[in-house]
C-alpha cells in the first residue's frame, strides 16, 4: 500500500525506485500502482518525475 501523505509518498517511491526499478512504469507495473496518481499527487507539492534521473525531484 502506498503512503498517503506525499512527503512520505515522495520518499518512498524514490527508493523504490533507485533500489529496485529502472522507471516509474515499472514501479508501477509491479506494485499496482497508478502511475497517474502518484505523479499528481506529487505534483501538488512540487515534484515531477526525472526519466533521465529515475526519480521525481
Amino acid at each position: 500500500m502506498m503512503p498517503k501523505d506525499p512527503m512520505i509518498l515522495l520518499s518512498y517511491i524514490n527508493t523504490k525506485l533507485r533500489d529496485n526499478y529502472p522507471s516509474l512504469e515499472e514501479l508501477c507495473k509491479s506494485e499496482g500502482a497508478d502511475i497517474n496518481d502518484i505523479s499528481s499527487k506529487l505534483s501538488l507539492v512540487g515534484f515531477e518525475y526525472d526519466s533521465k534521473l529515475n526519480k521525481f525531484v
